[in-house]
């Protein structure tokens, strides 16, 4: 996923759908050698309308008109140095757009696009974002509060990616991408995990929150069924 084009390259994706009050979402395809991996962008809105866009997509016209008239695309949060794939295309589309990368991921981030900053202030407390501890500052995540509660906003760091068949899902499931249940990849921890104590810490921080409503990650589905025993379950298998 780390190729970058400034194309405007339309791949599969489904519907953009609102999740929570000012919370959108889509998910689409990358074809892969013998599978289809699926990703997400989410979409959150400020408080002043502007939009922070978390691991960009490139949709078709029909998308983004619904993004443009959803609020001013602002912020674009490439939340590691693997999800950099529609990033200079949408700097391109949206010159004005301040780039976002975690410090970790800066270098190979900026081989695609221009970044502005590793530490963005949105100008609205009730969304934030964090580089997750123990991925040595590779991972981005953000914390979305709305009036029904708390979304939390990973990327790589967990996979939820369920009912994956034929030979491609069987090879997800080889590779750790794809489960039962929500899981961190194995390629994931043996390449960016480089503290479990430090991540299993803020699992278990984010697991404390009453708040907490929903989980959405980059590769999968969101969980909103016990997102808090859920993360309680991903620090817990960080322990092995």
């Amino acid at each position: 996923m780390s190729e970058s084009k400034t194309s405007w390259k339309v791949r599969p994706h489904g519907t953009l759908t609102e999740i929570d009050d000012g919370i959108l979402t889509v998910t689409g395809t990358i074809e892969m050698p013998l599978m289809q991996l699926p990703r997400s962008m989410t979409l959150v809105r400020l408080a002043d309308g502007r939009l922070v866009v978390f691991s960009a997509i490139a949709l078709d016209e029909a998308g983004m008109k619904t993004i443009e008239e959803y609020g001013e695309p602002a912020w674009m949060v490439v939340p590691n140095d693997h999800h950099r794939l529609d990033a200079a295309a949408w700097k391109e589309r949206y010159p004005k757009l301040r780039v976002v990368a975690p410090e970790g991921a800066l270098k190979k981030v900026a081989e695609a696009v221009a970044v502005d900053t590793s530490a963005p202030r949105f100008g609205d407390p009730k969304v934030r974002f964090v580089t997750v501890p123990g991925t040595r500052a590779h991972e981005a995540a953000l914390e979305v509060e709305t009036g029904s509660g708390l979304t939390l906003v990973l990327n790589d760091v967990v996979a939820n990616i369920r009912h994956a068949k034929g030979f491609g899902g069987w090879l997800l499931e080889l590779m750790g991408f794809a489960g039962d249940e929500p899981h961190v990849p194995r390629p994931v921890a043996l390449m960016m995990v480089d503290d479990k104590a430090a991540l299993r810490k803020q699992l278990i921080e984010w697991a404390g929150l009453d708040s907490l409503r929903r989980i959405l990650v980059s590769h999968g589905e969101p969980i909103e069924a016990n997102p808090q025993q859920a993360l309680r379950e991903l620090a817990k298998s960080l322990e092995e």
